[in-house]
């Protein structure tokens, strides 16, 4: 773990940097909820900051971009698969239903309570 001053300087150059990353990345987040979209797309604009600061931490701070292992690569492929195909799942069952107007049932049950009385 020894090394030389300009090494230390170095790294501490890229963990400044991948600081002011994650905190423009929150910065974007905040005003990514401030954007009026539908719930489906603000929940992917979420997932894609999140995997973009989620991927700095990882990358930098627990030191997985020197990692050259092929079995790490591989398994981290796998984890992003799996990830895609957990979240395409409940968009794929509902998205025949995209437009569709689905009151809620007893939903205007208050309303009608109050005009019988």
């Amino acid at each position: 773990m020894s090394g030389s001053a300009e090494e230390t300087k170095k790294h501490i150059d890229i963990y400044m940097k991948v600081a002011g990353a994650l905190a423009v990345l929150t910065v974007v987040t905040v005003l990514a909820s401030l954007i009026e979209v539908a719930v489906p797309l603000a929940i992917v604009i979420a997932l894609i900051i999140a995997s973009a600061k989620g991927s700095l931490v990882v990358s930098y701070f627990m030191h997985l971009v020197d990692e050259k292992s092929r079995t790490l690569a591989i398994a981290l492929a796998l984890t992003v698969f799996f990830w895609l195909a957990l979240m395409l799942i409940p968009i794929f069952t509902v998205s025949d239903t995209y437009g569709v107007h689905k009151p809620l049932p007893n939903a205007n049950a208050a309303h009608a309570e109050d005009e019988a009385h």
